[in-house]
């Protein structure tokens, strides 16, 4: 199955703070990269998000590296159409990474909204972790960060590769020397982070804020999907997140590696192209293949195997089950997916298709 809707969906519990500071450091968030493999992964694991940088690493990486640029008012691709007789669920397609400096508007989107009995929002999940146990688990969260047995990426991997990692670090974080004590998947996931932000790209999409705002505008009922996660012994789930296979762990970092040596152009064409509405190029550049490798990672510590493609498939059906309803009583509605997942043939869009729903494709 496609992973990509992991994009759209998040972890109430660790994944939404963005800027929050660490030991009294450069504060930068990888919850949202984490998002795009898995979040329960995140939300088991909230201290993982959080990661500081020296000043002089983060004022030497942000120097000379072209950006992405979109500038304005732009509307995003068309909207999916699927129906069910006289009913009607429109689908809007959204995009991670995006330009950071976007303002999205879409003329099309707010005239559905404003006839829609109902928008369905992005599912959310939830852990039964309060405030104060995320803030007393974060010790053993900031340990699961780095290597069970203390080695450190040049010591776990091939020279080959710690070459080209040590290539990609120097240019988006400078000389940051902590990190390279944490696990190959994490060290990854940081990096990408701050690769986006140097290119001007950013891991949260401008459509979501802009969607509940126009439903709220219209008075349309946002419908919130959640899936609730009880973990009986979160500090046993952290431990046993750590058993993840560590030549996973380094194909998740090689896969980050290659997708910043080879698709941050791509990337960046891919982020105009969903800006200016162009799915056929969209469809034309495709998606790389870092978050199968990153998603397999973070699901493979055996003993949390069952927990995480329960959630997973929840996640699946909690939507579909929403998006059938919708069909069946509304003569209109709107949803949200993640535009990788529309365009995938195993993705939720292509199940609705599977199920004799009538299916139109936005004209670019």
């Amino acid at each position: 199955m496609n992973v990509a809707f992991f994009d759209a969906e998040y972890a109430e519990h660790g994944a939404a703070p963005e800027r929050r500071r660490s030991r009294g450091q450069g504060g930068s968030s990888i919850c949202s990269v984490l998002r795009a493999a898995f979040a329960c992964a995140c939300a088991i694991v909230s201290g993982l998000c959080y990661a500081g940088d020296s000043d002089s690493a983060a004022a030497s990486a942000d120097e000379g590296e072209e950006e992405v640029i979109v500038s304005g008012e732009q509307p995003g691709p068309g909207l999916w159409k699927v129906t069910n007789g006289t009913h009607v669920l429109w689908v809007l397609g959204t995009l991670s990474p995006a330009p950071r400096d976007m303002t999205w508007r879409s003329k099309q989107v707010e005239a559905v909204i404003a006839q829609s009995k109902q928008v369905l929002e992005r599912t959310t999940i939830n852990t039964n972790i309060g405030f104060w146990s995320r803030v007393r688990l974060l010790p053993a969260a900031l340990r699961a960060r780095k290597n069970p047995d203390g080695a450190n990426l040049k010591q776990i991997l091939t020279p080959e590769l710690y070459s080209r990692w040590t290539a990609q670090k120097l240019r988006y974080m400078g000389n940051d020397r902590g990190i390279e004590e944490w696990r190959p998947m994490f060290a990854g996931l940081q990096l990408f982070s701050k690769a986006l932000k140097k290119s001007g790209l950013t891991d949260s999409t401008p459509v979501v804020p802009a969607v509940r705002k126009l439903a709220k505008k219209y008075k349309v009922p946002v419908v919130t999907l959640s899936v609730k996660v009880e973990l009986d012994d979160p500090r046993q789930a952290i431990r046993d997140f750590t058993q993840t296979p560590r030549a996973l762990d380094i194909a998740c970092l090689e896969a980050t590696i290659e997708r910043l040596e080879t698709d941050m152009e791509p990337m960046k064409q891919r982020a105009k192209a969903w800006a200016v509405g162009d799915v056929d190029e969209l469809k034309r550049i495709g998606f790389p293949r870092q978050r199968n490798a990153c998603q397999e990672a973070l699901m493979s510590a055996p003993a949390l195997q069952d927990e995480f493609n329960d959630v997973k498939n929840r996640v699946i059906n909690e939507w579909l089950t929403a998006a059938e309803r919708a069909l069946a009583k509304n003569d209109v509605s709107l949803a949200v997916l993640p535009v990788e997942e529309i365009l995938a043939p195993d993705g939720r869009f292509a199940k609705l298709a599977q199920k004799g729903y009538a299916v139109e494709w936005p004209q670019s």
